[in-house]
C-alpha cells in the first residue's frame, strides 16, 4: 500500500480560519469577485482587502484569479495579476511591488508528504520579488523564492528559488542570463 485516505487529517488551523469564514470567503469569491466587472480593481482590492489580505496601492487582479485564502496574501504596490492565475495560498504568497504574475500561473504553496501513508499535507511559503516578471502558464513550487527584477519564461515550472535579476525558462526552470537593467523613467520605482 502506498497511502490510506481514510488516516488523512488536516492540520488543526491549518486553513488559518474558522470553517465558516473560509466559506464565506469561497462565496463573496463565487458571487461578487469572480462576476466582477474587469475595470473595477479597486472593487476587487477592497474584498481582499476585507477578508484579511495585505493588499498595496494599484494593484491590478483579473476577476478570473482564484485567490484560496486571501489573508495569506500579500501583494506590493503596482502589482499586477492576470487571468486565471491561481494564486494557492495553503501557506503565505508575497508579491513584491511592481513584479507581474501573468495569465494562467499557478503558485503553490502546499503538497502531501507522499512517503506517509496518511498522505499528510503540508504548506511552505512562496515570495516572488520586487519588479520580476512569471510569464504566461508558470508554475511555482511551495517553499520557493524569486529574486526581484527575475524573469520566468513562459511554461516554466520554478521547483528550486530563483536569485534575483537573471531570466530563468524550462521545466525544471534554469538561469539563461542576467536580466539587463531598463533606464529608469518612472520616478515612483526611485523609493524601492
Amino acid at each position: 500500500m502506498w497511502q490510506n485516505l481514510s488516516g488523512f487529517m488536516l492540520p488543526p488551523g491549518f486553513r488559518g480560519r474558522p470553517a465558516w469564514f473560509v466559506q464565506l470567503w469561497w462565496l463573496v469569491d463565487a458571487l461578487l469577485f469572480r462576476h466582477s466587472p474587469q475595470f473595477l480593481y479597486g472593487w476587487r482590492r477592497w474584498l481582499l482587502r476585507l477578508f484579511g489580505a495585505r493588499i498595496g496601492r494599484g494593484v491590478i487582479v483579473r476577476p478570473s484569479a482564484r485567490v484560496t485564502y486571501p489573508w495569506k496574501l500579500t501583494i506590493g504596490d503596482h502589482a499586477w495579476v492576470g487571468d486565471d492565475v491561481v494564486l494557492y495560498t495553503l501557506g503565505e504568497i508575497t508579491i513584491g511591488a511592481h513584479a507581474v504574475v501573468s495569465q494562467r500561473s499557478y503558485l503553490c504553496t502546499g503538497s502531501h508528504d507522499y512517503t506517509r501513508p496518511t498522505f499528510d499535507i503540508f504548506a511552505k511559503p512562496i515570495m516572488i520579488g520586487a519588479q520580476a516578471w512569471l510569464a504566461t502558464d508558470v508554475f511555482v513550487a511551495p517553499g520557493v523564492e524569486i529574486g526581484a527584477g527575475t524573469v520566468v519564461g513562459a511554461r516554466s515550472s520554478v521547483f528550486r528559488s530563483l536569485p534575483a535579476g537573471v531570466v530563468a525558462s524550462g521545466s525544471p526552470a534554469k538561469v539563461v542570463r542576467a536580466r539587463e537593467r531598463v533606464q529608469q523613467r518612472d520616478s515612483s520605482l526611485r523609493s524601492e
